[in-house]
């Protein structure tokens, strides 16, 4: 007759592995923006400068993409109490683009709100006005440099 080994209970109950930035001693701060559960796949792009900004992309079951987190090395930001604090513009310009402060949740995780949704009546906005007549300017000078 076999006896069925049993697991003593010193044993951890759980052995998943740390969520990403949990412990703390990775290379970035993780400001989550949406919850990881939404999105099937995920994607990271560089913003900017190479390693500096990354944002993680998420693709959801109706095959839409949107932002599901931010990554933003610890050269270019650090952690007062439990604030985070940008030292490179890049890092200023994200920060500010969130719609609200991120919140410390635990090691290197952060928690904040996405940029706010601008409605349709008020776009325009004047950044993209600005944006469109810069490229207009861009595409105008490149073709006068074609035409010579």
């Amino acid at each position: 007759m076999a006896v069925a080994k049993r697991r003593t209970t010193s044993h951890p109950k759980s052995r998943s592995r740390a969520k990403p930035g949990a412990r703390g001693g990775g290379a970035f701060f993780h400001i989550e923006v949406r919850p990881r559960r939404e999105f099937k796949t995920f994607r990271t792009q560089d913003v900017g400068k190479k390693g500096g900004i990354e944002r993680v992309a998420g693709k959801r079951g109706s095959g839409s993409w949107d932002t599901q987190k931010w990554l933003i090395s610890k050269e270019h930001a650090h952690r007062e109490g439990r604030r985070l604090v940008a030292d490179s513009a890049d890092a200023r310009k994200v920060l500010k683009t969130l719609g609200s402060a991120p919140t410390h949740l635990n090691g290197d995780r952060f928690k904040a709100k996405d940029r706010p949704n601008v409605p349709e009546r008020r776009k325009p906005t004047q950044a993209m006005r600005r944006a469109r007549t810069s490229n207009i300017r861009k595409a105008q000078a490149a073709r006068r440099k074609t035409v010579r």
